[in-house]
């Protein structure tokens, strides 16, 4: 049933329950919950098992450095945001800056080797790389939404100072003050290009170039930095440098 249809029906009852509050949370289902393995559901699963560790368990890197995510600002919110503005040398493109939300990683990468599958877990979702393109005025609207958030993903290009209780202070670009007339492009991912996750100044967007391949997918450009790291000699490392301060 959809979830209209569940309204509809529950508000065609009479009843003397009411709403009283919602909430989410995520719960892990691990071994903690049930460590008795079923013989016969093994049994069932091993080749399944064995194909997707053969598609996951390639090396193709090294991290360095634990990288974790956190806010205001993180090493691996940091890591994915420049990874966006390098991807543009793939599309013609030359970013002013690159923004991700933090709410599209979903793993840390460990210090030492980077699996296929780790990759996957640190963007799990369908998101593409977009590039668009924001007035002065708008760059510093969406600096003030992502410190309004407690902070996001931003490119070392970018450096934002905000107040405790998440108010913009002051913002620049490149070490310059942001002219509200100036036209900056940004990589971001499609789905925060059009205003989602609580960065409704994207929805100002002009000159899109949103992508639409599996290989534009955020984790295969994470990929691919990471294996061009590799052919490099170079592990995966990424800090906090101060690119979002919290003053008083």
């Amino acid at each position: 049933m959809s979830l209209t249809a569940l309204m509809l029906a529950m508000s065609a009852c009479t009843t003397h329950y009411q709403v009283s509050g919602v909430s989410r949370t995520r719960l892990l289902i691990d071994r903690a919950y049930d460590g008795r393995i079923d013989d016969a559901t093994a049994r069932f699963m091993q080749p399944f098992t064995m194909k997707v560790d053969s598609l996951v368990s390639p090396v193709v890197g090294k991290a360095a450095m634990p990288l974790e995510t956190f806010r205001p600002e993180s090493p691996l919110s940091n890591l994915m945001a420049d990874v966006l503005v390098w991807s543009g040398k793939d599309y013609g493109e030359k970013p002013d800056f690159g923004v991700y939300n933090i709410g599209g990683i979903r793993a840390s990468l460990a210090k030492g080797d980077i699996r296929i599958g780790d990759i996957f877990d640190v963007a799990p979702f369908e998101n593409k790389v977009c590039f668009v393109t924001l007035t002065g005025e708008k760059v510093t609207e969406l600096l003030g939404q992502i410190a309004g958030r407690g902070g996001e993903g931003i490119s070392k290009e970018v450096r934002i100072v905000m107040t405790k209780d998440k108010k913009l202070k002051r913002a620049t670009l490149q070490g310059k003050e942001i002219i509200p007339t100036e036209k900056y492009r940004i990589a971001t991912v499609d789905y925060v290009s059009h205003g989602n996750d609580g960065m409704p100044a994207f929805k100002s967007s002009m000159d899109r170039n949103e992508l639409t391949e599996e290989k534009d997918l955020t984790r295969m450009v994470l990929m691919r930095y990471v294996k061009e790291c590799t052919a490099n000699g170079k592990m995966l490392e990424s800090k906090v440098e101060g690119r979002i301060i919290v003053e008083e």
